[in-house]
């Protein structure tokens, strides 16, 4: 389980199906109310307060997205406490704990490689088994190689994860914040260009 802050009220927490696993939690129990996924909550919610000061008191939203054969990113952001004429006291305001679940499915691998050459290992093996697309994003001193898997079946899906496992970690970085704070090196077919540019 990896946490990082994304700013004063919201964290980001990465989570493998092997942490789903070890707490006895399968993909589809995310969606459900059991108190298994209560208990992984709260130890995510303890984590973060003490790893990084995140308070989870008053009401929460909760944002679930499901990775593609990597695990899950559960962002949280905290709402502020609407207060009313009378104040609260401290015992009330315990109490007030609200959540707000949303839950969506992505169909983006994305893979770090602290090291290119892990990287080209990586890109010559998954271009030997058919892959070219992809982009490449140099990002906090570490390339990341992110490809849309929707048009993709799942078995050649799984073929491309246990590759790029190998080589580099899984990631929960989006195009997005790539797009802003990164530096995007290769805009299509990375894995083709690697291996056209790199033999």
């Amino acid at each position: 389980m990896k946490i990082e802050r994304l700013g004063a009220d919201k964290i980001r927490i990465f989570l493998t199906f092997d942490d789903l696993t070890e707490r006895g939690i399968q993909k589809e129990d995310m969606w459900r109310e059991i108190p298994k996924v209560h208990e992984l909550f709260s130890e995510m919610m303890e984590q973060a307060y003490t790893e990084l000061g995140f308070d989870a008191s008053g009401p929460l939203a909760v944002e679930v997205f499901g990775l593609p054969a990597q695990g899950m990113v559960v962002i949280v952001t905290r709402g502020k406490v609407q207060s009313s004429s009378e104040a609260l006291d401290e015992e009330e305001a315990e109490e007030v704990y609200e959540m707000e679940v949303t839950i969506e499915q992505t169909d983006l691998v994305s893979y770090a490689f602290d090291d290119f050459e892990y990287l080209l290992s990586a890109a010559r093996v998954a271009g030997s088994i058919g892959f070219a697309e992809g982009v490449l994003y140099s990002y906090k001193n570490k390339w990341i190689l992110q490809l849309d898997s929707e048009d993709i079946d799942e078995a050649r899906i799984q073929a491309l994860i246990a590759v790029l496992s190998e080589y580099g970690e899984a990631t929960s970085v989006t195009p997005a914040v790539l797009d802003e704070y990164g530096k995007r090196i290769i805009a299509n077919n990375a894995i083709q260009t690697l291996c056209n540019h790199f033999q």
